[in-house]
């Protein structure tokens, strides 16, 4: 009886693998008990079948709940929220008291339940069971020939084991080799090459000198018009302040290295410049700040392991895929959330890396369709950054600010007029700004009357700016206007009451202490 009951449930295993795409979560061989699983419609089915009987009802519930207990344990290597457990009991012999209620489905209440239904094949109720376990399964399996002798069975047993076994070390080893085809040695390269840099920069100015960024090669936008596109490169190995190289680094170490050991050296150093690449012409094209940064490209990684994700669906989320996709939307999140975040170089290096990954796809699992449509969605995506890029900056007043600011800074007060003048022709809501800019170069270039002019206009567009008021009533008492460098003066005074050269000024211009 026991050599009948071990075929039935080697048999049985092996069908379900061989011919009905069952996976194989355990094999215990000494217990005789197999784990299966298959994901399908969006529910794992897990199939626990064992060669075991019970002589009582209370120990088959015993062993029920201790089922239910390594299922919800195991949760991580399934793919679904939406469990059906089936488990399978093979015995010459059933509990001697009333135990057919167990035959009910059942459920462990839970967030996301689980289910189970018991199926016990013992000599007499077999046939039934296994057209029940078929039928919830929707499977068929093929019928155990009556005439097996006992040799012929024990052969086929010994085949089966030897089947599932190779089965499920072949799953394994399948694992290992997606993880183990390239080792890490870009990543590091680049980390010490973003160190060094960041050393270079503090040892020049400083990291957070905008001066020192632009010289060494940041993102600036005016610069990258005029014909300097390689700063969307070197951008990517400067960063902005010790914290932000740190959780930068931090996030090449970790994703770095997973892609080179799941892509390889080549495939990673594409990925990461494609995507760095992709995440710079973004920022390019949305925001207009000087910035500097890899994280267009550690968002690349993370379309990387998005692609790897859609390619090895059940590895991926038996591994990391939900961590992943949960820092994901964090990220994403509070990008959306904090001003100072470049979610264009976010974004876009997340979309540039996915689509990176497909061009050149994952170690011997070359796709030519794939490939020729992530190629042609990279170009369509950076061809049209390009664009939108160009055609974004000069229709915007913050592009010609900046560059306002630093002709200013350069002390080049002749290119700061027309700088100026073909901002002011823009529909924007930065006129009082580019007025007061403009004015200062005025000033600098001994044009008094223009000056006062735009300072004028400044104070209608903005009256909150406290240095327009200042210089207004310095430029009114130097003409001979008392009156109007009083009222202006006063209105810098109660714009900002703390500022000293206001309150000298005032007691210049007024004859009177502030009150």
């Amino acid at each position: 009886m026991y050599l009948d009951d071990q075929y039935k449930l080697y048999h049985t295993a092996y069908e379900l693998v061989s011919k009905h795409q069952f996976d194989i979560l355990h094999i215990d061989h000494n217990a005789s008990e197999i784990w299966l699983k298959k994901y399908g419609n969006k529910r794992s089915q897990v199939v626990r079948l064992i060669q075991k009987g019970f002589d009582w009802k209370n120990h088959l519930k015993h062993d029920v709940a201790l089922v239910f207990q390594k299922v919800k344990a195991m949760k991580k290597l399934l793919a679904s929220k939406h469990i059906e457990i089936h488990n399978v009991y093979i015995s010459s012999h059933v509990p001697v008291d009333d135990w057919e209620g167990l035959k009910k489905p059942m459920q462990l209440k839970e967030k996301n339940p689980l289910k189970m239904k018991l199926y016990y094949l013992d000599d007499e109720g077999y046939r039934g069971e296994l057209e029940r376990l078929q039928a919830d399964l929707a499977v068929q399996l093929m019928t155990i020939p009556d005439d097996v002798d006992e040799q012929q069975k024990e052969q086929d047993v010994q085949n089966y084991k030897v089947y599932l076994t190779e089965a499920l070390e072949n799953k394994h080893k399948e694992v290992e080799n997606v993880f183990s085809f390239g080792k890490p040695y870009f990543t590091y390269l680049l980390i010490a090459i973003n160190v060094f840099l960041f050393i270079l920069l503090e040892r020049n100015g400083g990291s957070t000198s905008i001066d020192t960024l632009i010289d060494m090669g940041a993102k600036y936008n005016p610069s990258i018009i005029e014909g300097e596109w390689w700063r969307i490169v070197s951008s990517m190995f400067l960063h902005i302040g010790f914290l932000h190289l740190l959780m930068n680094m931090l996030a090449v170490y970790y994703l770095g290295t997973a892609i080179e050991r799941i892509f390889g050296r080549m495939r990673f150093l594409f990925i990461y410049f494609l995507a760095g690449i992709g995440g710079g012409l973004a920022s390019f094209a949305f925001t207009t700040n000087v910035s500097a940064g890899a994280s267009g490209a550690i968002f690349g990684l993370f379309g990387a392991l998005l692609f790897f994700g859609i390619i090895y669906k059940r590895i991926f989320f038996q591994t990391m895929g939900t961590n992943i996709l949960i820092i994901l939307l964090i990220n994403i999140v509070l990008g959306f959330s904090i001003e100072q975040i470049d979610m264009g170089a976010h974004i876009g290096g997340l979309l540039a890396g996915f689509l990176a990954s497909a061009m050149i796809h994952l170690p011997k699992k070359k796709n030519i369709k794939t490939q020729c449509i992530g190629f042609i969605a990279y170009a369509i995506l950076i061809v049209g950054l390009v664009i939108f890029g160009l055609n974004s900056n000069m229709n915007n007043q913050s592009y010609y600010l900046i560059q306002i600011e630093q002709l200013l800074l350069d002390n080049q007060f002749e290119e700061v007029v027309p700088v100026a003048t073909d901002a002011l022709e823009i529909d924007g809501d930065m006129q009082g700004l580019i007025l007061f800019q403009r004015s200062y170069a005025y000033i600098e270039l001994n044009e008094l009357e223009l000056a006062i002019e735009d300072l004028e206009q400044s104070i209608l567009h903005e009256p909150v700016l406290p240095e327009a008021f200042y210089n207004l009533a310095l430029l009114y008492d130097s003409s001979g206007q008392l009156e109007k460098a009083k009222e202006m003066i006063t209105k810098a005074y109660e714009l900002n009451p703390n500022e000293a050269s206001f309150i000298n000024t005032y007691k210049k211009i007024t004859g009177e202490s502030p009150e």
